[in-house]
């Protein structure tokens, strides 16, 4: 697994800001809020759902990684 694999980064990003919309909702959210939403907690559910992403996004890199096939003779000039 390489650390620079664009699926971890991404699994990282969805992850932080899917843990910050988890903490604003369950902490942050006012019944203003929720009124505006019409009673569904839009950064609750957007954080679970960001991190889920994230977790797919992880187990993907994690169990399909990407390696240079080393063994093969590079192709030669026709």
């Amino acid at each position: 697994m390489r650390l620079f694999d664009l699926r971890l980064i991404i699994a990282f990003l969805f992850g932080l800001y899917g843990v910050v919309l988890v903490v604003i909702g369950f902490g942050f959210t006012t019944d203003e809020d929720l009124k505006k939403a019409e009673g569904v907690n839009i950064n609750l559910w957007a954080g679970i759902a960001m991190v889920v992403l994230s977790a797919v996004f992880a187990a993907w890199a994690m169990l399909r990684p990407q390696f240079a096939d080393t063994d093969k003779q590079p192709l030669k000039e026709l």
